[in-house]
């Protein structure tokens, strides 16, 4: 089963639904018809947020759902899926994939990543678990744990990696080069050069969000460039 799931999105473009409550696509009616557009388009897998747009879309398409639940904790940088709360609540709505923050930072129930996740394993063992990662120490930690696949989700986005240009291929050669786990290009994809170009790094697949779901911010972009 977990082999056909990643048969399935392998060599393909996934598109990240999602809206926060502060944009204007906040809906997961909205995410729904968007995953919908984004199958029509050709997509092999969407990646979304929360359990009820989850539930919303995986109503609207048949395709595998990356599921993550981000939650927003005092005294933690971590908010994607970041407790075992979360994961409960993901696994009732059935994702194919869930995705986990998979950097060593500090997670809201008191545990770093490597603590957290064998309880998760250990409660799910047949489950798929992508590793979103901001650096290559990040996915080959999340390979020896027990991810499935491992996506670059994180770089540029930590203090760590704050200022790092994305898509950053030079992680991506790394991660493929030296993991045996599937490595999913995520991060920064705002051009189809770009997109191609991360395709040469002998990625598994591809997931695109804000260019192709937030026209609020595709719409700034254009705007921008008159000014430009």
């Amino acid at each position: 089963m977990k082999k056909e799931i990643l048969d399935r999105i392998k060599g393909g473009l996934v598109v990240s639904c999602q809206a926060l409550e502060t944009e204007p696509l906040y809906s997961s009616y909205i995410m729904g018809r968007m995953a919908f557009a984004a199958k029509e388009g050709g997509a092999v897998g969407i990646r979304a947020n929360t359990p009820q747009d989850i539930q919303e879309i995986k109503k609207t398409v048949d395709l595998p759902v990356i599921g993550l639940y981000k939650v927003v904790t005092e005294g933690s940088d971590v908010y994607i899926t970041p407790t075992m709360e979360e994961v409960d609540a993901l696994m009732e709505v059935g994702p194919e994939i869930i995705a986990l923050d998979a950097t060593d930072r500090m997670r809201a129930n008191g545990m770093t990543i490597s603590e957290f996740f064998p309880k998760v394993r250990e409660k799910y063992p047949d489950m798929l678990f992508m590793a979103d990662c901001s650096t290559f120490e990040d996915a080959l930690r999340a390979q020896t744990l027990g991810f499935d696949l491992a996506g670059t989700t994180l770089c540029g986005y930590t203090r760590e990696t704050a200022g790092t240009q994305i898509p950053c291929c030079d992680l991506l050669r790394k991660m493929t080069e030296e993991l045996t786990i599937p490595v999913i290009a995520e991060g920064g994809i705002w051009e189809r050069g770009q997109l191609k170009e991360v395709f040469t790094c002998g990625i598994h697949a591809a997931v695109v969000g804000t260019a192709i779901t937030r026209p609020r911010d595709i719409t700034r972009r254009f705007v921008d460039a008159i000014g430009g």
